[in-house]
């Protein structure tokens, strides 16, 4: 269906998660190659497109939080809960600070949360910004606790060393209490290099921003690979281009028009802040 979208172009309509597993709907984002979209891009301006989204809207969300994925087993277990907190409805701030409160608590891992009483998660996620889901994030917090305990022995970083087939490890993730398709997607995304598993296709959201802003054409055998090389020209680390795309593509929800390219709005404006991915 052709149809005038939201940022002015005539382009199809298309489904993008817009950072919660609910999935609403939304506009595809202008490329070059659709009508009334502007071209703008050439093979000489990827590198610095790579660059500046990167730098405009930033990174990895772990690197955020100060969660360092390289480092070894325990950052893995805190990028799983902070991962699990942000599975609601609410905005990336609020998920980070009630991280942080979570962390002054001592509670690192999911399965520290099995230690703590149901009262006492509430005020800690209260004090996050959690004022809306507090009961029932509580609630589905301890669940996971349990089950993790119970199927994988509380190891959640043994679960990437034994699962190394991509569609294997989606499954078992997406199979977890509060867990699904958007926050396996982020978990396994900042764990690309880290888990042999952690092998998606690039992220549909990134490769929307990426077609936006020309880096991909929309006929790559392998978005991820081209992807990956521009990064790599870039001297970027792969999962900071793919995570700022991505957040390129959120932040177009509060814009009306934007020709795309090295003069996207959003991009020479930078970000507002308040999304997730």
């Amino acid at each position: 269906m052709r149809g005038r979208d939201s940022l002015g172009c005539n382009c199809p309509e298309t489904n993008i998660a817009l950072g919660t597993d609910a999935r609403p709907r939304a506009r595809a984002l202008p490329t070059p190659d659709r009508p009334n979209c502007v071209v703008v891009s050439s093979a000489g301006r990827e590198v610095s497109l790579a660059d500046s989204v990167v730098r405009r809207f930033g990174g990895r969300y772990s690197s955020e939080m100060g969660i360092d994925l390289d480092a070894g087993d325990t950052e893995v277990e805190r990028w799983f809960l902070a991962s699990t907190l942000f599975g609601t409805r609410i905005s990336a701030p609020i998920a980070e600070r009630t991280f942080r409160e979570l962390t002054r608590a001592g509670i690192h891992r999911i399965t520290d949360v099995g230690e703590r009483s149901w009262d006492s998660l509430v005020a800690l996620l209260d004090a996050g910004g959690y004022a809306r889901y507090d009961f029932r994030t509580a609630t589905r917090l301890q669940t996971l606790s349990q089950v993790v305990a119970d199927r994988h022995a509380g190891d959640i970083a043994g679960i990437g060393r034994r699962l190394t087939d991509p569609a294997a490890l989606v499954a078992l993730l997406d199979d977890l209490p509060g867990w699904g398709p958007v926050t396996v997607g982020l978990f396994l995304r900042e764990l690309r290099g880290v888990w042999p598993g952690a092998r998606q296709p690039l992220d549909p959201r990134a490769a929307e921003a990426a077609r936006h802003l020309g880096l991909l054409t929309g006929r790559e055998r392998d978005e991820f690979a081209r992807v990956l090389q521009i990064a790599h020209q870039a001297g970027r680390d792969v999962r900071d281009v793919e995570a700022a795309l991505v957040r390129l593509s959120l932040a177009h929800r509060r814009t009306t028009e934007c020709p795309g390219g090295r003069r996207c709005a959003l991009l020479m404006e930078g970000p507002s802040g308040g999304s997730k991915g």
